[in-house]
């Protein structure tokens, strides 16, 4: 048997054990070394005293069939969004609403033209932006970064109102510092024009299966979070004979010439080596290339300058919300239908804030008389927020809240978690990102797959498919690794809502 070693439970590394054990005909001996005590990665659910935080909001959709093959076998789907059969492990579809809050008013998300984005914005200045949108339209910029990527989607004036400021609390850095790559992992096709083409479909119900990521309106939702998912298959991993061993960092990886020899880990403050045939990598970049025992120091140098960015969660239990539910949408004591909130506005810290009845409604343990919100907040680790006590950031967050009048009174509980790497970025030595690709598909025995593993912002279930192309590889001795990275760097979307 093969010993493959994979680094990291998060979504990708889980995959490619599932997909080894699977279809591996017992020829493989597959052992999971994993930091976190849960499995998951980013896309885990903390339990809090019976109410569940999913970490950043994971949507399950794709148009990748594997994928979605994978989804079925592992949580069967509940066709209706209540479930009547009281089955625990299902997957459930849910209503995709999202705004922007912008000025102390509401948009769509994506911005929708309509009657009333036009009162919100006022005439004179929604004329000003179909101009400027025209105008860029007819004289696009050269696209240098990410700036230049959106002005040309959205013109100048758009872009100024809803993604200059948001792209910086996102990422800490102005657009114009940021490749134009992320717009292209991102956003891909969504523009003015997409919008309006989705709108006018809307109205004369047209079906579009190409509708861009942005503009979907359904997704599955595991019935307890994602982490639930990921906790099943970890479940059957083990039913096939795999091994995950958590509360574990790998600190060292022996490399003879171009092969993998064995890699350390610490767990416990004790050492333990393992012997490997493949590695399959899911961990940072900056931290698989430090954790060499020998690499060429031009490639060390540009690992170690990778961006990331950290982030937090501040869950935050209320009664209610002072935010009046003025949709059509009927929900659970008529609370906003929002998924999410997106905080344009720079007057809080405030990125995002998730409302976790509305993705699922088993997510909160009293769904009745409660409402549980996440509210994400974008930083880098040791910078003032990240330092701050988890009392300190409770209180703020709380504060902001109030501020942006979305409650009006106490909180009844909360609680503070902390994500290290959840972002991979597209600035700094990240120009350079094709020199260490180079140099890693040089290692025989050596795959990267997953966000953090291929430092490229991928979605789920893009991470998910570079385990099962890494796995489809090892099992046909397919040498050349480009398919792997290759998977979402072309600019028509994979994501739809079924």
């Amino acid at each position: 048997m093969k010993n493959v070693i994979i680094i990291g439970a998060g979504p990708a590394g889980l995959t490619a054990a599932y997909q080894l054990l699977k279809k591996g005909k017992g020829e493989y001996k597959v052992t999971i070394i994993e930091a976190d005590k849960q499995v998951g990665g980013i896309s885990k659910t903390i339990n809090y005293k019976g109410n569940r935080m999913d970490l950043g909001g994971h949507r399950f959709f794709t148009k990748e069939v594997e994928v979605k093959k994978i989804w079925k076998e592992i949580l069967p789907l509940q066709i209706t969004t209540i479930n009547p059969d009281k089955k625990e492990s299902v997957m459930l579809i849910r209503n995709r609403v999202s705004r922007i809050f912008y000025e102390d008013k509401f948009y769509d998300y994506p911005i929708t033209i309509n009657f009333k984005t036009i009162r919100n914005l006022g005439f004179f200045r929604t004329v000003f932006c179909g101009f400027s949108y025209l105008r860029y339209k007819i004289f696009p910029k050269v696209e240098n970064n990410l700036e230049d990527f959106y002005i040309n989607r959205f013109g100048k004036k758009l872009y100024s109102m809803f993604f200059c400021g948001y792209t910086e609390k996102v990422w800490g850095r102005k657009p114009k510092e940021i490749s134009k790559d992320w717009g292209y992992q991102r956003v891909k096709g969504i523009s003015i024009s997409a919008v309006l083409k989705d709108y006018i479909k809307r109205i004369f119900k047209v079906e579009d299966k190409s509708k861009e990521t942005s503009l979907i309106d359904k997704f599955y939702y595991p019935k307890y979070g994602p982490g639930q998912f990921y906790e099943e298959m970890s479940k059957k991993i083990k039913d096939m004979g795999g091994k995950i061993i958590c509360n574990s960092t790998v600190i060292k990886i022996n490399l003879n010439e171009k092969k993998i020899n064995s890699l350390i880990y610490l767990k416990n403050n004790k050492e333990y080596t393992k012997k490997a045939d493949i590695v399959i990598s899911t961990m940072p970049i900056k931290d698989l290339l430090e954790s060499f025992n020998k690499v060429d120091s031009h490639i060390l140098n540009i690992a170690s300058s990778l961006p990331y960015r950290d982030f937090i969660t501040v869950g935050v239990l209320v009664p209610k919300l002072s935010i009046e539910n003025t949709t059509k949408i009927k929900t659970l004591n008529n609370i906003i239908p929002d998924n999410w909130l997106y905080v344009q506005d720079n007057k809080v810290h405030l990125g995002r804030i998730q409302i976790f009845n509305n993705w699922s409604p088993y997510m909160v343990k009293n769904n009745e008389k409660t409402v549980w919100l996440g509210l994400e907040y974008f930083c880098n680790e040791n910078d003032w927020l990240w330092s701050s006590s988890d009392e300190e950031i409770k209180n703020y967050a709380c504060r902001e809240l109030k501020k942006m009048k979305i409650i009006d009174q106490d909180v009844l509980d909360s609680c503070c978690i902390r994500v290290k790497k959840a972002y991979p970025a597209y600035f700094d030595s990240y120009k350079d990102i094709d020199k260490i690709k180079k140099y890693l598909n040089k290692i025989d025995n050596l795959y990267c797959i997953g966000r953090n593993g291929q430092h490229r912002y991928n979605n789920m279930d893009h991470s998910m498919l570079t385990a099962i192309k890494c796995a489809d590889n090892i099992l046909k001795n397919k040498k050349n690794k480009n398919n792997i990275w290759n998977v979402n760097v072309e600019k028509d979307y994979h994501e739809e809502e079924k």
